[in-house]
């Protein structure tokens, strides 16, 4: 067993570009992964309800100032149809996200999270961005199991540059990841890969605090800027940072992942759609191979889909659930893995982890 990496060689492995070297790390990462949660790829499906949101995140096509964007929030009976087809899949878990939408009323989802878990066996994830506590410890008594907030960076100057503060509230995304602790969630989190103004040294920070949190899921997302926002339109809002630019090409998303299994090794994480956005052909694969074991595919009703455009060219945007659902088993068989059943938790494992 390898001892637990320290700062200085997870940044020196963020900067290794040596493909021999890579192999090592890829090949640690998946041995790792395979001993501590086992060989399943598990499916969660995302059901994204709601498109309104009252930030201004620099970076992301939601955001309250982007006015050529046609806003919806699904239906009740719309949400609980794409949950029931959850089960029909056979996936153990359904993630209600959304922007930060204030129309969302805390007793609206509430009875939504209550009959999702009346009729199904399904765990239920929320991702509905920074809520008051009292909405998140009612949505947990009614039923939730989990919730998903990244934190994005670790970098609290770089963090306030790309999320402008609503009034006089500040944000503080580390404080309300330990509250949802306390309230009983799993909790995910994750970071983006690339931002502007993010270093290595960052990067490595992000990577040491998901050992510090103790987190149940870890998103590693490679940064895609909307064309229609101030980073997708070239703005500079803070100055490069000379050699020190972490880029956000796919291998750093890779060396992210692969670093992040290894200093978490009993963690969820998955596959993002953003990663199978800048590698359509095998970024599913590469990533399953480097340290992932999850993947989001979509269950929202294809007429909302495209009018969730947090950034551009999303993958299998227009791919019916069922499509979708084949590909996936083919791509996890290919690589010698299998779908996972239930939902796939730390609490809740399908299979016990590989023996060695």
């Amino acid at each position: 067993m390898n001892p637990p990496l320290t700062h200085q060689e997870i940044l020196r492995w963020l900067r290794e570009t040596d493909a021999a070297r890579l192999a090592e790390l890829w090949r640690r990462a998946d041995e790792t992964r395979r001993r501590h949660v086992g060989d399943a790829v598990h499916l969660r499906g995302v059901v994204e309800l709601s498109n309104y949101c009252a930030r201004q995140c620099a970076y992301c096509g939601l955001r309250a100032g982007n006015l050529q964007l046609a806003r919806y929030r699904m239906l009740a009976s719309e949400i609980l149809q794409a949950a029931r087809q959850a089960v029909k899949f056979g996936y153990g878990t359904v993630v209600l996200q959304s922007g930060e939408d204030q129309g969302l009323t805390s007793a609206w989802l509430a009875d939504i999270i209550r009959q999702i878990k009346r009729e199904t066996t399904l765990a239920v994830t929320l991702s509905l961005g920074e809520r008051p506590l009292r909405e998140l410890a009612a949505w947990r008594a009614a039923g939730a199991d989990r919730y998903l907030l990244r934190f994005e960076t670790s970098d609290r100057h770089l963090f306030d540059e790309i999320h402008p503060p609503m009034g006089k509230r500040k944000s503080d995304r580390i404080a309300l990841l330990r509250q949802l602790q306390d309230l009983g969630y799993e909790v995910g989190s994750g970071i983006m890969v690339g931002l502007p103004g993010q270093t290595y040294a960052s990067v490595a920070d992000d990577i040491a605090l998901f050992r510090e949190l103790d987190l149940d899921l870890i998103g590693l997302a490679p940064f895609i800027p909307h064309p229609g926002t101030p980073l997708g339109s070239g703005f500079q809002i803070f100055p490069p940072v000379n050699g020190e630019q972490v880029p956000n090409h796919e291998q750093m998303v890779y060396k992210a992942i692969a670093l992040t299994r290894l200093v978490r090794p009993d963690a969820n994480i998955p596959v993002t759609t953003a990663l199978a956005t800048i590698n359509r052909k095998n970024g599913r694969e590469l990533g399953w191979q480097r340290g992932a074991n999850l993947f989001m595919p979509n269950l929202t009703p294809l007429k909302y889909r495209r009018l969730y455009e947090i950034y551009p060219a999303k993958a299998c945007i227009a791919e019916p659930d069922v499509n979708c659902l084949g590909c996936l088993n083919l791509r996890v068989q290919e690589i010698g893995r299998h779908l996972g059943q239930g939902p796939g938790g730390r609490w809740s494992r399908d299979l016990p982890p590989a023996q060695p």
